[in-house]
């Protein structure tokens, strides 16, 4: 068998698709994207395309390796999105070949259904309560928020105050049984960090996540002595040679590898496999597309140390189209319980809507971060 095309596809909401194809007829499916970077990653996919075509598409370790080696330069968001968006094509192909599910490949299920969280809010948190509420009688027992809104490095106490009114009032709402994940977003800088994960130590959060960039992390020793709260961190992280030293330094309790951002399925495997060696948990990124969320949990069905999944389905992103559009099988996400099934289908275990994704291809998508800033007009973090 062997590979004879690779065609990228850019679809609202803010998504890539990647459909590989080989001389057999099996077809695989990945989601290389950067959030923003949509087509700089698709151009990134074409450049690996003048290597893939005409491989044999089942030796996958060996062509991640090539992928990642002979550029020379790499790392970073755009080279191992890109990869990983292949990588998950070829596992799809090659679960497909073998009428197996990804995790059947990768040593069999340890859970057949994970946890999952549905974020509450905006970009600026408003109303949240509600939100909440709404979100458990859904059925979920996690959900996560935005803990604030713009904060410069050094900032005024209201701000402070308006963080903890939210999240007391999403305590409140959901009682003290369901996960709440509060996630800084990286704008939050180390001197105002420390000041909110002390304050919201009552609330008994699931987590608080990135209360600093990814590269400030030498800043969370400072912050984990000021809370019990575990800290989680990883969705601007794209290797394991990236997470090596927030591991060994012992800076995180949860990592969280995005499988479209990190290689995809071959080196969030390895990621994993690592955390699980420091007695780190793993909540895998994922405010993606299908193709992203069905990856993903091939990856927890595998990983002892995963606890919950991120997924899409109502975010605030996808405006017009969201997780289920693009697929012919949506019932493979059975949520119940506030559990997701694991996919048992042959490869990632969905049936993506080629249809759908050509006609909406014909739409494409823009999506940029929003600017942000500060009362002073410096630029603040989104």
């Amino acid at each position: 068998m062997e590979i004879t095309k690779l065609e990228t596809f850019i679809v609202p909401p803010r998504w890539c698709f990647l459909k590989i194809e080989t001389d057999e007829g099996v077809v695989g499916w990945g989601e290389p994207v950067v959030e923003g970077r949509a087509h700089t990653v698709a151009a990134a996919v074409d450049e690996l395309a003048d290597y893939l075509i005409g491989k044999d598409p089942l030796l996958i370790e060996d062509h991640w390796q090539v992928m990642y080696r002979s550029g020379f330069y790499r790392g970073g968001p755009i080279g191992m999105s890109a990869i990983a968006g292949v990588d998950q094509a070829l596992w799809d192909i090659k679960g497909k070949h073998h009428g197996v599910p990804v995790h059947a490949l990768l040593g069999g299920q340890v859970r057949d259904r994970i946890k999952v969280y549905s974020w509450i809010g905006g970009d600026r948190p408003s109303d949240v309560a509600n939100n909440a509420r709404a979100v458990v009688e859904r059925g979920f027992k996690a959900v996560k928020m935005n803990g604030s809104e713009e904060l410069q490095i050094i900032d005024t106490f209201d701000k402070v105050q308006g963080v903890i009114d939210n999240v007391a009032a999403v305590r409140e709402a959901v009682g003290p049984n369901v996960g709440i994940g509060v996630d800084f977003h990286g704008r939050v800088h180390k001197p105002m960090a420390k000041v909110l994960a002390k304050e919201l130590d009552p609330f008994k959060l699931m987590f608080i996540e990135e209360p600093v960039l990814s590269e400030n992390v030498e800043a969370l020793r400072d912050i984990v002595n000021q809370t019990s709260t575990p800290i989680a961190l990883g969705e601007r992280l794209y290797s394991r040679w990236d997470f090596k030293h927030i591991l060994a330094g012992g800076y995180v309790d949860i990592i969280q590898p995005d499988a479209s951002h990190a290689g995809g399925i071959t080196e969030c495997r390895k990621i994993a496999s690592m955390a699980e060696a420091y007695d780190v948990a793993v909540a895998l990124h994922c405010p993606l597309g299908p193709i992203a969320l069905a990856t993903c949990l091939q990856i927890d069905a595998v990983s002892y140390n995963a606890f919950i999944q991120e997924q899409s389905l109502g975010i605030h992103y996808n405006k017009g189209n969201d997780l289920l559009d693009y697929i012919r099988n949506p019932e493979v996400f059975k949520y119940d319980d506030g559990m997701v099934a694991i996919p048992q289908g042959p490869g990632l275990g969905i049936d993506v809507n080629e249809e759908k994704v050509r006609e909406m291809a014909k739409v494409g998508h823009r999506w940029r971060n929003p600017v942000w800033r500060h009362a002073d007009g410096s630029v603040a973090e989104w």
